[in-house]
């Protein structure tokens, strides 16, 4: 693969911004499948129809360019819609996490200013609106600024939000649904809307990603429409994504990589989307089959489940060619039993975070499997890597220490946050992304860690992320994390989470003599805790928070 041809092809601009990009797939790939949601099968003419007559409705009811639009709704058509349509529209995508609680949601709306929210009716049992509704009465704290004022929308402490859309048929009296929203905006012509989405610059805004918040409130990365078609054009050409893949979505749509290496990716391509609202084993093995899916991204956790359900043989999982994991510990092995059980061709590892589009670094098609299995590839184009000391000075190949890029994909910066910002990024244009991580010589970059997660035993630096990838190897072990915990003589030591495989009777004893035979003395867990399942956030990542509390107890 010629990535200089890449970087040609990006420098010319083909689409100018996401809107543009939706137009030119209606045009490229028309009849096209190009959505499918159960019984509902679209085409990309019909997605282009559609994303324009929400575009149209968020005109007709006031959006401005700019303007912040939020979005709380699991991956579905209607996510896919009403996103496009407001890019369209001018507007600034903010998708929140759908598992915030109400006060989460809020905040993030109150902190962003959003205008619209388009929101899901019931999803996993829990009523958005209503826990929405709740949270915003009862204040959804620190605002940011100029978010003071009384409002005349529907949820009085949210005094910027004028209007709130239920996807679906039925809504709250205050609130509309999409079926009246979509109408609404009839009157709107097809040249005013395109004018809209012609006035969109390239360095413009196009989304607010919220990070998750896992060391203060959730910050929002600010990425432009130049940003994300740059990235995932790369993307596209590194995975090898075609037209008349089949592309099952279990990432979830307000994730970048969700959204982005998903729909914006398909779009580029003429790739069939098939989102699924949440991961569920034997619905994605049905999917798979029924669908004939061909590419499936996605945590190595998911693609672990899929292997080692008991049923995987009663399911035609042929058809599968393409996965690109990462967002957590991949073990060792999981790459060759992609190869080897499903026959994938292409299995790739990758690594990026939301301050960076979603993506730094990535394996290519034809590298080792030794590389693919055990780093997460090399910058990509266009893009510097290094890895720093504590005292900021490059650390040599093979030595661990944070993380840090510098390149077209970076953000702009936090949404209003300048102190934030200056603390992330260098004068000289460098991210520092809180991740330990160690290049070799070859520029293949290995995560080790979060920074904040690593413990120090005795004087030496343990990483959980290592030790987690070491314990995976042992026969017994389905899912492992490390926490580091206080000790006496040591003053921190190591503290496994494990998941069992199914009939293994291995005991906490067996594991730690393991763990002394096949790791350093200071790596090796002092205690392990068994586990049925490992509590993991929706992208794939462990909350390590909830496991420190958990220890914190005992």
């Amino acid at each position: 693969m010629r990535e200089d041809l890449v970087r040609g092809d990006l420098m010319r601009g083909a689409w100018g911004s996401i809107p543009g990009l939706v137009h030119a797939a209606a045009d490229r790939y028309g009849d096209a499948e190009a959505v499918v949601e159960g019984r509902t099968r679209i085409s990309y003419a019909e997605l282009g129809a559609r994303v324009e007559r929400a575009a149209a409705a968020c005109v007709a009811n006031g959006v401005q360019a700019g303007d912040r639009v939020a979005i709380w709704a699991p991956n579905s058509l209607d996510w896919i819609v009403s996103a496009l349509g407001a890019v369209s529209a001018g507007a600034v995508l903010v998708p929140l996490n759908t598992r915030f609680k109400g006060a989460e949601a809020a905040y993030v709306l109150a902190r962003s200013r959003a205008r619209l929210l388009f929101v899901t009716g019931t999803f996993l049992g829990t009523s958005y609106v209503a826990s929405l509704r709740r949270a915003a009465s009862e204040g959804p704290g620190p605002k940011g600024p100029g978010s003071e004022g009384p409002g005349n929308g529907p949820l009085p402490g949210l005094p910027h939000l004028e209007q709130v859309v239920v996807l679906s048929d039925d809504a709250p009296s205050d609130f509309r649904t999409w079926k009246d929203f979509l109408a609404s905006g009839d009157g709107v012509g097809e040249p005013e809307v395109r004018a809209r989405s012609a006035a969109l610059a390239p360095d413009s805004p196009s989304d607010i990603i919220f990070t998750s918040g896992t060391t203060g409130r959730p910050k929002g990365a600010v990425i432009t429409h130049a940003q994300t078609l740059r990235a995932y054009e790369v993307w596209s050409e590194l995975a090898g994504l075609r037209a008349g893949d089949r592309y099952l979505i279990v990432n979830p749509f307000f994730h970048t990589f969700g959204y982005k290496a998903g729909v914006i990716a398909c779009l580029m391509r003429g790739a069939t989307m098939i989102p699924q609202p949440v991961f569920n084993v034997d619905t994605a093995l049905a999917n798979i089959a029924s669908e004939r899916i061909s590419v499936l991204p996605g945590p190595p956790t998911l693609h672990q489940s899929l292997l080692d359900h008991p049923s995987r043989d009663a399911y035609d999982l042929s058809a599968l060619r393409l996965v690109v994991t990462g967002a957590a510990v991949v073990p060792l092995r999981l790459v060759e039993r992609l190869r080897t059980e499903l026959g994938v061709g292409t299995v790739l590892t990758a690594y990026g975070l939301s301050e960076a589009s979603g993506i730094v670094t990535m394996c290519r098609r034809g590298d080792e499997p030794a590389v693919i299995a055990s780093t997460s590839g090399r910058a990509i184009p266009d893009t510097e890597v290094k890895v720093v000391g504590p005292t900021g000075a490059a650390s040599p190949p093979g030595s661990p220490g944070e993380v840090l890029v510098r390149g077209f994909n970076v953000m702009r910066g936090y949404f209003e946050d300048p102190q934030s910002t200056a603390a992330v990024l260098t004068p000289d244009g460098w991210l520092r992304t809180g991740d330990v991580g160690v290049l070799d010589s070859a520029g293949n970059l290995r995560i080790t860690d979060r920074i904040k997660d690593m413990f120090i035993v005795g004087g030496f630096n343990a990483y959980p992320a290592e030790i987690e990838q070491l314990l995976m190897l042992h026969p017994d072990v389905a899912d492992a994390a490390v926490i580091g915990v206080p000790d006496a003589r040591l003053g921190e030591v190591g503290k496994a989470f494990v998941v069992r495989r199914p009939g293994s009777v291995a005991t906490a004893d067996d594991l730690i003599a393991w763990s002394r035979r096949e790791m350093a003395n200071y790596k090796v867990p002092r205690s392990v805790e068994f586990v049925g399942e490992l509590p993991r956030n929706a992208s794939g990542k462990v909350v390590k928070g909830e496991l420190r509390g958990r220890a914190r107890e005992v």
